[in-house]
């Protein structure tokens, strides 16, 4: 009985990481977007970090981010496709296999939790802003840094399984 339930092995369960991240990420984009003025800085660690929120309507970090336009609609269809593709092979995969569960569950939470942007707003909502002394790094959110680092988790462990064969 249980090889006809797919969700008792695989690895779908890690999908409550990928709600949480969506859930953390809407949250807190609202709190934001409730209390700052558009592009006021609030210094959390001076020299180093701001709380700034700011708008984007191109990917993660900014890229392509030309003001409205197209690309709301080709990065909300690449966002349905990727996490359409993730959550297929997170069905495939065992439940205990965590260095693949992990990284594609941190992707689709971050991936999706954008799409919602872009959905409502036409553009994504950030607010993290990364400095050193006048150098930014382009605002970014808790989706986007889920994304980031499910990718780099992604990478580092095909990496390491590689270097074991």
């Amino acid at each position: 009985m249980d090889a006809q339930v797919p969700w008792k092995r695989s690895a779908l369960p890690w999908l409550a990481l990928s709600l949480t991240i969506i859930v953390l990420d809407q949250l807190v984009k609202a709190i934001v977007l409730e209390r700052f003025v558009p592009y006021v800085p609030h210094t959390v660690i001076p020299d180093l970090l701001n709380w700034t929120l700011a708008f984007n309507t191109g990917a993660a970090f900014s890229f392509l981010d030309v003001g409205p336009g197209p690309q709301r609609w080709l990065f909300s269809g690449l966002a349905i496709i990727v996490s359409s593709v993730l959550v297929r092979w997170l069905a495939t995969i065992p439940r205990r296999d965590w260095r693949n569960a992990l990284p594609l569950s941190l992707v689709i939470g971050g991936a999706l939790g954008n799409l919602i942007d872009r959905l409502r707003f036409g553009q994504v909502t950030d607010f993290i802003d990364v400095y050193l002394g006048d150098v930014h790094f382009p605002a970014f959110n808790i989706a986007d840094s889920a994304i980031t680092i499910g990718a780099v988790l992604l990478i580092g462990f095909g990496i390491f399984a590689a270097k074991k064969r």
